[in-house]
């Protein structure tokens, strides 16, 4: 081994005590006849051992995309026994500026994918679902929008609904309710506007029409 490296010991067992039992951090030594496992703080991530060969420095960071100015963060790999891991290289050169190794931090993630799913799941609202709370009332784009001013309009047309009786008015809003025009936020709104009356009226004909079906 590279008498060089051994100075980056003592930086990869402080980094790997920094951040605790689900860090490792490994040296590799780069030689002409391939890299091999160097030193290694607290295997238990991958479960690399000192003097092993490793495929490593070309599979996850020579052929990455991102690899560039010596380094390599955050990237994402499984091992073989199914561990998620966020990891970190970055390559080392000796006085002559030849590289001599890479020093990688592996960050065991699997619990903390875990936990997060389970968090985004215990929190997740009818807002997050694009969704009103007891309305269900849709947030959509302004162009689906327009789809919905269509609708409404196809089901209106040219009728002059000030001029309907309620119970025409209310086969209206059934026609409206049954093309799922109300699930969208704002189309009470216009339809309101459209037909000439209140928000109010709106929701007693649609309450009428609802109680009807079935």
């Amino acid at each position: 081994m590279k008498k060089e490296l051994e100075k980056y010991f003592v930086i990869a067992d402080t980094v790997q005590e920094a951040n605790g039992d689900t860090c490792e951090v490994i040296l590799y030594e780069l030689t002409k006849s391939g890299s091999y496992v160097a030193y290694v703080a607290n295997g238990t991530v991958t479960g690399q051992k000192t003097g092993e060969k490793s495929d490593y420095f070309v599979k996850q960071v020579l052929e990455n995309k991102d690899f560039k100015d010596d380094h390599l963060s955050n990237y994402f790999f499984r091992t073989t026994d199914e561990k998620a891991v966020k990891s970190s290289s970055a390559l080392l050169r000796d006085q002559d500026g030849d590289v001599i190794g890479m020093l990688c931090i592996n960050m065991d993630i699997t619990m903390l994918q875990n936990v997060n799913t389970m968090l985004m799941n215990y929190l997740k609202t009818d807002l997050e679902a694009g969704r009103n709370p007891g309305t269900g009332e849709h947030d959509v784009p302004q162009d689906v929008m327009a789809v919905i001013d269509k609708l409404i309009m196809s089901v209106i047309g040219s009728t002059d609904t000030r001029e309907l009786s309620r119970s025409k008015c209310v086969g209206l809003v059934r026609l409206m309710d049954e093309k799922g025009i109300f699930l969208v936020k704002g189309a009470m709104d216009k339809v309101a506007e459209l037909m000439g009356v209140s928000r109010v009226t709106i929701y007693s004909y649609l309450d009428e029409a609802r109680g009807k079906k079935g």
